[in-house]
């Protein structure tokens, strides 16, 4: 054969190979694939994909499940950062608006638009997972998902979101979630309200070889480098932590409960879960520790007999353990356990978004924590080290405790008398194990404040290594920068 007719069959035998190849309508048509790519796509860039053939159409919008997870906070139109329409007595002049125009019709313009976009599509009635943290959303905007019966949404996420009157809201939750509601009614299942919205993913630096080599400067190397490296390094810490309530514990809840959550998760429980639970310390009627645990009710003080849990706490730093007892992944009962961020991406169940993730440093441990209210904790509870003493190892001592324990009687001679001394034998003082040394610090536990509040060497006043910038472990920030100067040298 000629060398003219092996070249020819060597290009048709790589035509047709190349027939064969996969391309990106091939692809997505594996569902496997395509329910695993279309969570971390914008809805945007889905519409964009099914607008470029009508292959793609058919594929995207006959496919179920594609539209599932909706995620609207990247979306542009959604965003609404004009602010208040009255600023007492001002005119408003950005735009004409109509007389008949509510309060909820303007603060929920722009997603009621964008759901009647959707709507139209027929898209809205597939949306199972529903994200619109940091948007505009208004009471009676979340109450048109709770009652509308065409609305398939189970996972609602609503966190820092302006213009909500959480008033109006708790009175939705609780109407939705009455005893004497229909079957299958609230169709939402899970709502995430009270913890912070995820941060937006790190943006990973180019690398030294994708940096073009032309009229790149040594430092100007170096600086990439070292912004990579910490940029690296801080995702990493951020993954480093685990998840919240099970792997990290301190404060979950950074915002302030409003009056009336507390009966709002009581009274819903049952058929909708939150991203925080119940306080179950033995102050509240819900805990199983109530009455049962040497403690000042709440409705002594004429507070709430429930609280909202605001705090992640591992066992007693004495007894290890707690007097409720722990709350535990599959042990507990569904409505104990909170929902975790963010949001499933695969699933729209609340067994998948209450599900923490296996543990890896060995078999045999379990999910667990104490969900506690800042006022079941106070005084108890040491910010930095988050260590904390339970009711039963530990009794907070009163302010007349630590007032008389101080006081002693001193005769001529400067010396206690015999009787008192044996008396002062026999007492059994109270010393706190969690106090404020720093204003700007929080409560913290007397080996914390050790480490980090310290005495001036050489003006021997007191000062925190934390908040006072400059100080060193002898020195206190003003001594440090003037050399060691005296406060008298001044004047």
């Amino acid at each position: 054969m000629a060398s003219g007719d092996l070249g020819s069959q060597h290009t048709r035998d790589y035509l047709d190979i190349s027939d064969f190849s996969p391309n990106l309508l091939d692809l997505l048509s594996n569902t496997l694939v395509l329910y695993q790519t279309v969570p971390y796509l914008p809805v945007s860039a889905l519409l964009n994909v099914a607008a470029a053939s009508r292959s793609f159409r058919q594929l995207l919008y006959n496919t179920p499940g594609v539209f599932r997870h909706l995620d609207l906070t990247r979306v542009a139109t959604a965003q609404f950062d004009i602010d208040g329409v009255d600023h007492g007595g001002e005119v408003w002049r950005n735009v004409q608006v109509d007389e008949n125009l509510t309060e909820d019709d303007f603060y929920s313009g722009p997603l009621r638009g964008i759901f009647s976009s959707l709507r139209r599509r027929n898209i809205l009635q597939h949306v199972n997972t529903l994200v619109l943290d940091g948007l505009s959303v208004t009471s009676e905007f979340v109450n048109d998902i709770l009652v509308d019966p065409s609305s398939r949404v189970r996972i609602l996420s609503i966190r820092e979101v302006k213009n909500l009157n959480e008033r109006k809201l708790m009175q939705s939750l609780r109407y939705a979630c009455r005893p004497t509601r229909p079957e299958d009614v609230p169709r939402l299942k899970a709502l995430y309200y009270f913890g912070k919205k995820d941060a937006p993913p790190l943006l990973t630096a180019p690398s030294s070889a994708q940096v073009a080599p032309a009229r790149v400067s040594r430092g100007a190397n170096i600086s990439a480098g070292w912004n990579h490296k910490s940029q690296h390094a801080l995702k990493e810490s951020i993954e480093g932590e685990g998840e919240d309530w099970y792997s990290r514990k301190g404060r979950m809840i950074s915002k302030r409960i409003a009056d009336g959550w507390a009966e709002t998760l009581l009274d819903c429980r049952e058929a909708l879960s939150f991203d925080t639970v119940l306080c179950t310390g033995p102050r509240h009627r819900n805990s199983p520790a109530f009455g049962k645990t040497p403690v000042t009710p709440i409705t002594a003080n004429g507070g709430s007999p429930w609280g909202v849990a605001t705090f992640a706490v591992g066992g007693c730093a004495s007894c290890g353990s707690a007097p409720e007892g722990f709350t535990v992944y599959g042990e507990s009962r569904p409505e104990e356990l909170p929902l975790l961020s963010p949001a499933p991406l695969h699933s729209s169940s609340v067994k998948t978004a209450t599900r923490p993730s296996p543990m890896t440093n060995g078999a045999g441990q379990r999910h667990e924590f104490v969900p506690r209210c800042l006022e079941c904790i106070r005084e108890r509870y040491c910010f930095s080290c988050n260590q904390w003493w339970c009711e039963t190892c530990y009794q907070v001592p009163t302010r007349e405790e630590l007032a008389t324990q101080h006081v002693h009687i001193v005769d001529e001679a400067d010396g206690l008398i015999d009787h008192e001394m044996a008396a002062l034998a026999q007492l059994k003082f109270k010393t706190p194990k969690i106090t404020r040394s720093c204003w700007e610090c929080e409560h913290n536990c007397l080996d914390c404040i050790a480490e980090t509040q310290k005495r001036c060497h050489t003006c021997g006043g007191g000062y925190c290594i934390i908040h006072h910038e400059g100080s060193t472990l002898k020195l206190c920030d003003w001594c440090s920068q003037r050399g060691g100067r005296h406060c008298p040298d001044l004047y």
